[in-house]
Formats: structure tokens, C-alpha cells, sequence
């Protein structure tokens, strides 16, 4: 449903469908994701571990956002844990779904995200335009 409502463009405005292009079949795979927006930075976390979208960005180094009509070729860079951290706090205090997956309480301090942060991918957002 989630999917279908950001092919119209409608959603809370940090949500995209996410398309990589498979490591080993090169077919295009699509999944919503939230982003966490700072200072104009965007970042991309995987809540739910390394899954199949997170080791084709891992390979490629390349993704596609799509929003409405709104279509963008993004770089994207994984970053470390001390980097990671204060970024996972923020998706966790705002995504209560993903709460569950996560070994640390949403209120945390830095330190308890960043000992997660190997579970939880980050990666930085650049545009290729």
C-alpha cells in the first residue's frame, strides 16, 4: 500500500521507493524507505539489517529515489558508526515501527547507537545530478 501511495506521491514527505539494481541478477529491485533529513543531508538506514537492497547499494554505490513523478539518481556512501549514530537515534525516535529491531531504547545516548550501528547500515545520500 505504502508503495503505491509514493508512485502518487502522497506520504509523509521523508518517504521514497528505493530501486537498485541487483548485485548478481542486475534486475531492478524496489522498496519504500524513510529517510532522515538533516541540515539538508539525507540519509539512508537499513532498520531492518543488511538486506538485499543494502548489499546492492553496498556494490553499486548507486540507487534511485522515486516520489510522486519525481525521479533522482542518488550516490550513496556508508558511513561509520560514530557517523551512523546520532542518525540512527533520530529514525528510531521517529520510526516506532522499526523500534522492535533495534537493541537500544529510542532515548539512548550515542554511544548505545553507535555499538548498534553495525546492524543498522547507514549510508549518506548525494545527488548525481
Amino acid at each position: 500500500m505504502m508503495a503505491g501511495l509514493l508512485r502518487l506521491g502522497l506520504g509523509p514527505k521523508s518517504n521514497y521507493l528505493l530501486t537498485t539494481r541487483g548485485r548478481k541478477s542486475g534486475r531492478r529491485h524496489t522498496t519504500p524507505v524513510s529517510l532522515v533529513i538533516d541540515n539538508g543531508q539525507r540519509w539512508l538506514v537499513a532498520p531492518y539489517g543488511a538486506v538485499g537492497w543494502v548489499h546492492n547499494v553496498r556494490a553499486s554505490g548507486e540507487a534511485t529515489l522515486r516520489r510522486g513523478r519525481l525521479t533522482e539518481q542518488v550516490q550513496a556512501a556508508e558511513v561509520d558508526a560514530d557517523v551512523a549514530a546520532p542518525v540512527l537515534r533520530s529514525y528510531l525516535q521517529r520510526e516506532r515501527i522499526v523500534r522492535p529491531y533495534f537493541d537500544v531504547a529510542p532515548d539512548a545516548g550515542l554511544a548505545a547507537f553507535a555499538a548498534v550501528a553495525s546492524r543498522h547500515p547507514v549510508f549518506a545520500l548525494a545527488s548525481l545530478r
